[in-house]
Order: structure tokens, then sequence, then C-alpha cells
């Protein structure tokens, strides 16, 4: 057994937490003030203080149900100390009243990136149909089809590209969040490669 103010293997810190290494190098790129000393080789050593921090970002992530964002601003508002004496004590109480702030709080308006090529919301993108009219068919059974015009949405509404399937806001949110993340791990393997 290692002193308590001894450098720990990630390892260590592994097993130590119940957590797989992975996450622990995952969670070194999604808050960047986890900062183990990397010796040759790239192995990396955590310091007591390292080991605190990683133990309150987990007890706030899975025991609190913060999500990494909310975690992120816990680090960025409290500060360091604070959720490493979170981890130090096990204690929670302090932050309860945080993760209820936090989920009090909106949330804020995704945007959304346009792609390359397709008109901004509201412009006109040349479709065959003007503002005032959108043509919808109608099918009836016996009848033959024939087309219905309606009135057009506000002009307020985005106008959505030919074959886009409108999102709802939380919809949107986690397509954002796995876009984020996968951008994410494409920039890890390029840099392994």
């Amino acid at each position: 057994m290692k002193a308590p103010d001894a450098f720990r293997t990630i390892s260590e810190v592994a097993e130590d937490l119940d957590l797989p290494q992975h996450v622990l190098r995952f969670w070194e790129t999604r808050f960047n003030q986890i900062k183990p000393m990397k010796r040759g080789g790239g192995r990396r050593y955590y310091r007591p203080e390292d080991v605190d921090l990683l133990r309150g970002i987990r007890l706030l992530l899975y025991s609190e149900g913060f999500t990494i964002r909310g975690v992120q601003r816990v680090l960025k508002e409290k500060g360091v100390g604070f959720v490493a004496g979170v981890g130090q004590s096990g204690s929670v109480q302090p932050v309860v009243a945080e993760r209820d702030r936090e989920a009090a709080r909106p949330a804020p308006e995704p945007r959304l990136r346009q792609a390359p090529g397709l008109p901004e919301p509201g412009t006109d993108d040349g479709d065959e149909f003007g503002p005032e009219e959108v043509q919808q068919p109608t099918f009836r059974v016996g009848e033959p089809e024939a087309p219905r015009h309606t009135p057009a949405v506000p002009s307020a509404a985005p106008r959505l590209p030919a074959g886009a399937i409108p999102l709802s806001l939380e919809s949107r949110r986690k397509i954002e969040f796995a876009l984020s993340d996968l951008l994410e791990a494409k920039r890890l393997l390029d840099q392994v490669r």
C-alpha cells in the first residue's frame, strides 16, 4: 500500500475510483483542470490532489446526476478546490443546492450550424412554392389524388431544406452533444495516427 501522498499510476487511480482507465483519459479531454504528470512514454502519474479532483468529478457525475457541462460549470464557478473538497469529504450536501440551481436554469437555445451550400433560414431558396402557399397532397380512398393548397407557415418560422425533418429542441441538443463527442473522438484518433 502506498503512502497517502504518493503519486499513483492511472491503473491505481482507476481501481481506487472503480472506473475504467479510458474514462479517466476521456475526462482529461473534457476537464482542463485534470493535469496528471506525464513521464517518458506518456505514462501518467496522479498527485493526491488530482485523485481528489477525480473523485469529486465522479461523485458529481454518478451520484448527483450532473452532466459533464454541469460539472464544467461547477469547476468554473466554484473552482477546483470545491470539487476536490467534495472528493475528499465524499459529502454532496453543499452540492445539492448547486444541482437544483442548475436544473432551474433555462437551457440556452442551441445554435444549429448551417451546412455549406444551403440557404440561411428565412431566405428565399428558390423552391417551387412561394411564401404564401405550401402544396400538401391529400389521400382519400376512392378519389383521385388532388393537391390541396394551404396557407404557408408564418414567415418567422425557419424554412427547412427539402427533405429535412423538424426536430424538437431536446432532440437537437442530443444530436449536437453526440456530434461534439464524435468530433472530439475523431480529433483524438487523428492525433494517434
